[in-house]
């Protein structure tokens, strides 16, 4: 599948469709972990370029599994074309620095939730983007970094579906 393209599937109609958007992503196996996160959970991912790695990456490919064809996975060439595609009504910003904590969010079908790269997390000019709603953060130990990627995706989209009934399961 080329990844510019919308893979075509009929989602159930209870499921909420929860969309992951990474910014600019580094780690493949990340990404990869992100695809089978979205297939097993009907939510769809979004990647903003540059990537740090190719969809032919064997990690990636891994990472995946055989699950690549079971999710839907949409790259944008920037935040604006994402932004654009994905018309949301609401966005919340994932970041250590965050003002609301990620189970204090009553999430609703077709939000978008954003996170930065690994190395970096989302840039200061994601963060004060006049589509972000809300920056958000998981709880951590004090004087640690920062949470792998794919994790932090994983508890909060499990949260917003677990608030939604597991809807789809």
């Amino acid at each position: 599948m080329n990844p510019h393209e919308t893979a075509p599937r009929t989602p159930q109609a209870t499921n909420p469709q929860f969309r992951l958007l990474f910014h600019t992503p580094e780690i493949p196996g990340n990404t990869g972990n992100a695809i089978r996160l979205a297939a097993i959970t009907g939510a769809e991912l979004h990647l903003v370029e540059p990537l740090g790695f190719n969809f032919d990456d064997a990690h990636l490919r891994r990472a995946g599994l055989d699950y690549h064809d079971l999710a839907l996975v949409t790259l944008h060439a920037n935040l604006a074309a994402a932004w654009e595609a994905l018309q949301p009504e609401r966005v919340f910003a994932f970041t250590g620095s965050g003002t609301v904590r990620y189970d204090e969010i009553a999430y609703q079908p077709g939000d978008v939730l954003v996170f930065g790269q690994e190395s970096t997390g989302l840039p200061a000019e994601v963060l004060t983007d006049e589509m972000i709603t809300e920056t958000v953060y998981l709880p951590m130990q004090s004087g640690r970094r920062s949470l792998n990627l794919a994790n932090s995706a994983s508890i909060v989209l499990y949260e917003a579906w677990r608030q939604h009934d597991f809807a789809g399961s």
